[in-house]
């Protein structure tokens, strides 16, 4: 492992409120008259305002025989054959929109069904006209005032018609669009998946390489009983890597847990050479962090800091709550950085990957720095949100947590 600057502690800002992204969208399912109900009501409008507008002005004229309720009947009646029209003039609106592909052949069906339509709306309003003994519709024969009503009102009822056409094609341009946008949405989480997924999966023969030639090296010693725990220990980081291979969020005690697993590896490879020290706080063993994000930088410690040394080295592995923040600190007592070091132009594969990661699931909401320490080595920092995993620790995990 080799950054510049000194190993100094920073206030963390307060993270960035989570929430939960488009990336899944989920609804209710709601039963299909439940759309009858908003049409309905958009209905009641025209009835009222209508309804209003005849009373008033009969009333103005002292025809005060007709009350609101036969205004209302009168109005409202005309108007219930329009509502009826709305899913006829809707379906016929998605089987012939109005596109530029058929457009002229699609406006001459809308305007025969425009046409057709208009004399039914007449033809209520007559009747319900006489039905409520209105003396202008009474004395005079059905055709001639039907022929009176429609020949001053069809542009108005041409109108009405092509305005239930145009809020039809509004709205399934909406959902058109909320679909497209939420399509869009599950397939960029579905990329961002993809992407945590390749960059996690590429961890795996990384350290798996680094344990086959260990085991390697023991093998070729004849050191039988070494290589038989680096084997049994490898099976069993091998069990636990499968198990979370669809995670990419653990609480932290099981990123320690498979953290242990390969330790007991490294130990058995450096033998005496290697001690390692942990100090996780227990609030801290439940807090969410990304599956496999610690392996790479312990790694890095003792391959960097332990393994070029004759004498024996130590690796610290440390977590806290910092506010609302879950901090984890790896410390060595190595050689440190080397002169060269150039920051994250000079990480390696495995580092450059956690960066990665960190960027997709905590985008502008995470920090990881690497650092020289006064005393020596190195200490790489890493701190996400913290979020409880909602699960109790076990004793042993309690005691590993006290040291």
């Amino acid at each position: 492992m080799n950054g510049s600057a000194g190993a100094t502690r920073v206030a963390l800002p307060p993270p960035a409120t989570a929430t939960n992204a488009p990336a899944a969208a989920r609804g209710l399912a709601v039963p299909r008259w439940a759309g009858v109900w908003p049409v309905a009501a958009l209905w009641m409008i025209p009835v009222l305002v209508t309804s209003t507008q005849t009373y008033l002005l009969l009333q103005h004229k002292q025809e005060r025989h007709l009350s609101f309720l036969a205004a209302l009947v009168w109005q409202g009646l005309p108007w219930l054959f329009w509502a009826l029209m709305t899913p006829a003039i809707a379906w016929l609106g998605r089987r012939y929109p109005l596109e530029r592909r058929a457009f002229p052949k699609n406006v001459a069906v809308h305007l025969i069904a425009s046409l057709a339509m208009a004399p039914g709306h007449v033809a209520i309003s007559t009747l319900t006209g006489r039905l409520i003994g209105q003396e202008s519709y009474v004395k005079a024969p059905f055709l001639e005032v039907f022929s009176k009503i429609i020949s001053v009102y069809l542009d108005v009822e041409l109108v009405i018609y092509w305005g239930i056409l145009a809020i039809v094609h509004a709205a399934d341009y909406h959902r058109k669009y909320r679909e497209r946008a939420l399509a869009a949405a599950q397939l960029e989480t579905k990329l961002v998946q993809a992407e945590l997924q390749a960059l996690k999966m590429q961890l795996h023969p990384h350290f798996l390489f680094n344990t086959l030639h260990a085991i390697a090296v023991l093998v070729r010693k004849q050191e039988t009983q070494a290589s038989v725990r680096m084997i049994t220990g490898l099976s069993e980081l091998l069990r636990m890597a499968l198990e979370s291979a669809g995670k990419q969020i653990v609480p932290l005690k099981q990123e320690l847990d498979f953290l242990d697993r390969y330790l007991e590896i490294e130990k058995t490879r450096f033998q005496d050479r290697l001690t390692v020290r942990t100090d996780v706080a227990s609030e801290a063993l439940d807090a969410e962090i990304p599956n496999l994000i610690l392996q790479p930088i312990v790694e890095n410690a003792i391959r960097h800091g332990i393994a070029p040394r004759a004498s024996s080295g130590s690796v610290t592995i440390a977590a806290r709550r910092e506010d609302d923040w879950l901090v984890v600190e790896v410390t060595d007592d190595g050689k440190g950085l080397s002169e060269s070091w150039a920051g994250e132009a000079s990480e390696g594969t495995g580092l450059g990957n956690m960066r990665a990661r960190l960027r997709q699931l905590y985008p502008g909401d995470h920090r990881l720095t690497i650092a020289r320490r006064p005393e020596g080595g190195v200490l790489v920092t890493v701190a996400v949100p913290f979020r409880p995993a909602h699960a109790h620790a076990s004793p042993q995990e309690e005691r590993r947590a006290h040291g």
